[in-house]
């Protein structure tokens, strides 16, 4: 296909792609153990993510904008398409039933998703809508998803069983809405992308073993809150606006406000996204369960780095559910250079 004398990849036939399940199913299919259940749970996931893309798309048009009135378990004034996201995902979960217990931003304590006496093999952790504000001005969000597995033998699963360092994960992903949908996650063999068709109402593998490049010219981070700031991170942030000696230009700021919309560009392109802690959030602002361990994973997957600033994200044992920390992720090369800043070794 051409497009102004440029060829151009031609994705409009679905026969040429698989679809999510498909993919899924292939995979499981190397492994004798596999029941089915982890494909079933994408398969929920996916039909959850469905829901919540169209009710984006409609947002202009349905009176799914502004906040409820109601403020979350973080503080923060919930907005109407967090508590729709969640309804979505809680209910496809829940129906599906390979999920024991949910943890969601949006919810106070563990949501028990089957009867006493039941035991489905999974435990999810959930950021239902990440980056809601945005909507109301059309900027690109997501949710984003933890998997672990309930351990043999577990009597009623309790909140043990979701307390756990994220080098646990089985899986871990993210669904972004944006000019497509599109929903990466990964379960420890590399980073899949899959682009939702929706013609067909699927989604189809679009971004096969995603790498993040070691090396990016881009950094994310508020610097409206700079002034808080650490001394070592403000000459990081000043050396970052500081010509490159190969390029002469200094690397580029894309901050959005939206962690999915800015970690996807760096993921595709090579970046750094940053999030410190301040005087505002002590503890940083992401959530370590549900934001900061699935794209830790994805990103170390992918090749890259995920640091608290002094140690990886993935060995930080949890505390609490709803667990704040700082958060470096991106190319290897910037993570580990902000990390020799914070330590003062350059």
């Amino acid at each position: 296909m051409t497009v102004n004398g440029e060829s151009v990849r031609e994705i409009s036939s679905p026969a040429r792609f698989q679809t999510i399940e498909q993919f899924i199913l292939e995979q499981q299919s190397r492994f004798p153990e596999a029941t089915g259940a982890f494909s079933r749970l994408i398969r929920d996931i996916s039909l959850a993510a469905k829901i919540v893309s169209r009710d984006i798309r409609r947002a202009g048009l349905l009176d799914v904008t502004g906040s409820t009135g109601t403020v979350n378990v973080q503080g923060e004034v919930q907005q109407k398409l967090d508590a729709i996201a969640h309804q979505a995902f809680e209910r496809a979960l829940r129906l599906g039933g390979e999920v024991s217990l949910l943890v969601s931003e949006e919810a106070d304590d563990l949501i028990p998703l089957q009867r006493s006496g039941d035991r489905s093999p999974y435990v999810v952790l959930l950021d239902p809508l990440d980056g809601s504000s945005n909507i109301d001005v059309n900027i690109s969000v997501g949710t984003i998803f933890s998997v672990f597995r309930l351990p043999e033998g577990v009597g009623e699963p309790g909140e043990q069983h979701a307390l756990r360092p994220g080098r646990e994960q089985v899986a871990a992903g993210y669904v972004a809405y944006g000019s497509s949908t599109m929903l990466v996650f990964t379960t420890g063999d590399g980073v899949h992308g899959f682009t939702l068709d929706p013609t067909l109402g699927e989604f189809l593998l679009s971004h096969p073993n995603l790498r993040i490049p070691e090396e990016g010219r881009y950094y994310s981070i508020d610097e409206g809150n700079s002034e808080s700031f650490s001394p070592e991170l403000k000459r990081h942030v000043a050396w970052l606006h500081s010509p490159d000696p190969d390029s002469g230009q200094p690397h580029k700021t894309r901050y959005t406000g939206s962690f999915i919309a800015d970690f996807h560009r760096n993921l595709l392109a090579g970046g750094l996204y940053m999030y410190p802690a301040t005087k505002l959030y002590p503890e940083g602002k992401l959530r370590l369960m549900y934001e900061a361990n699935p794209m830790a994973m994805i990103v170390e997957q992918a090749g890259g780095k995920a640091s608290d600033g002094h140690r990886r994200i993935l060995d930080i044992q949890p505390e609490s559910l709803h667990q704040r920390t700082p958060l470096y992720i991106g190319s290897r090369q910037m993570v580990e250079r902000v990390e020799e800043a914070l330590r003062g070794d350059r």
